[in-house]
């Protein structure tokens, strides 16, 4: 592994950091190495900060939240299991978000994903990151930043390690790997620059898919404390509504496997899923002849959309798209990109 590149200059590799790695521009988070203690420092984040924080002589911590923007977001998995740092990375990509794997400094992993340098929201980003940790089942995992803005009482929120400490580089820590075989990237300047920035558009575009609301990111997960109700927190589609109510006549298993999709996203569980499922099998009415779904083929679609957690109506795909509805709240999105529904 390597993090260095002998074709940049020092300037370069700092100014690539910092276009990545920033946030407020008068103080800086730190720690003694040797200690283990944590500071504050109400001083200007220079290029020196950023140098000697590469060079490994004293780390440099970034409080991301610039009154209520950030540039970046980051899921902080504080736990040496990488199954859930993959997953988030996998559900993220699912909604075409770029997401990238850092070791942390101890243990654990950060997941980071970038914005646009204009930055966005912290809002909408902190809301689309708990949605994500909630479908992986993981939402006490802490996010940076942990508020939505800055106000009279919260002068400067919380930093975070930036990745890249010197002195940690060698024993592969605090370097971004590659979530497949889980080394670190060969070279990491030459990582960071195939690194993708998003736009808030993206954010809203899930945010308004999946009716997530402003209450949401104050409070991590779905699951309601002392019991196993969960929070009905989206309602179904008028497609999927439509479908439960007249059934279907092609692509029974398909079908099947989406309306159990959709309704364990709102909270119904297994058993109550498999009841509702062959009540709508009994409305089908498969042409060319074929056969009604069977009960054990519904049970094995349900456990399958049961096992793992999707979140997408699948609006693109053709078995949904016979029933999309001009007033459902994806028509007008999904029209304007082109697809199906």
């Amino acid at each position: 592994m390597s993090s260095d590149n002998q074709q940049r200059t020092t300037s370069e590799k700092i100014a690539l950091f910092r276009s990545f790695f920033s946030g407020l521009p008068n103080v800086y988070g730190t720690y003694d190495p040797n200690t283990g203690r944590s500071w504050q420092e109400k001083k200007p984040v220079t290029d020196e900060t950023i140098l000697l924080h590469l060079q490994g002589k004293r780390p440099f911590g970034v409080y991301l939240l610039m009154g209520e923007y950030t540039r970046a977001v980051v899921a902080d998995f504080d736990h040496h299991d990488p199954s859930q740092p993959i997953e988030f990375v996998k559900t993220a990509n699912h909604y075409r978000l770029p997401a990238y794997i850092e070791t942390s400094k101890s243990k654990g992993y950060h997941v980071w994903i970038f914005f646009e340098l204009a930055s966005v929201k912290a809002l909408k980003a902190r809301l689309v990151v708990k949605s994500i940790l909630d479908q992986i089942e993981a939402p006490q995992t802490e996010i940076f930043p942990k508020q939505n803005f800055i106000n009279e009482r919260i002068s400067f929120g919380n930093f975070i390690y930036a990745p890249l400490f010197g002195r940690l580089v060698t024993e592969g820590k605090t370097v971004f790997i590659n979530p497949d075989s889980l080394e670190p990237h060969q070279n990491q300047w030459d990582f960071l620059d195939t690194i993708q920035r998003i736009q808030e558009s993206l954010l809203d575009e899930i945010i308004e898919t999946n009716e997530l609301s402003a209450s949401q990111s104050q409070s991590n997960g779905a699951i309601v404390p002392g019991g196993d109700k969960t929070i009905n927190r989206f309602g179904l589609p008028l497609c999927v509504q439509a479908m439960l109510q007249n059934g279907v006549t092609h692509n029974q298993r398909v079908c099947c496997f989406r309306l159990a999709v959709q309704l364990r996203r709102i909270g119904l569980p297994y058993d109550a899923c498999v009841s509702v499922l062959k009540t709508w099998s009994l409305k089908n009415r498969p042409e060319e002849k074929k056969r009604i779904i069977t009960d054990n083929e519904i049970m094995e679609q349900a456990s399958s959309a049961y096992r793992n957690y999707y979140n997408a109506c699948g609006c693109e795909t053709p078995e949904m798209a016979q029933f999309c509805h001009t007033e459902c709240h994806l028509f007008s999105r999904q029209r304007k990109r082109g697809e199906l529904c």
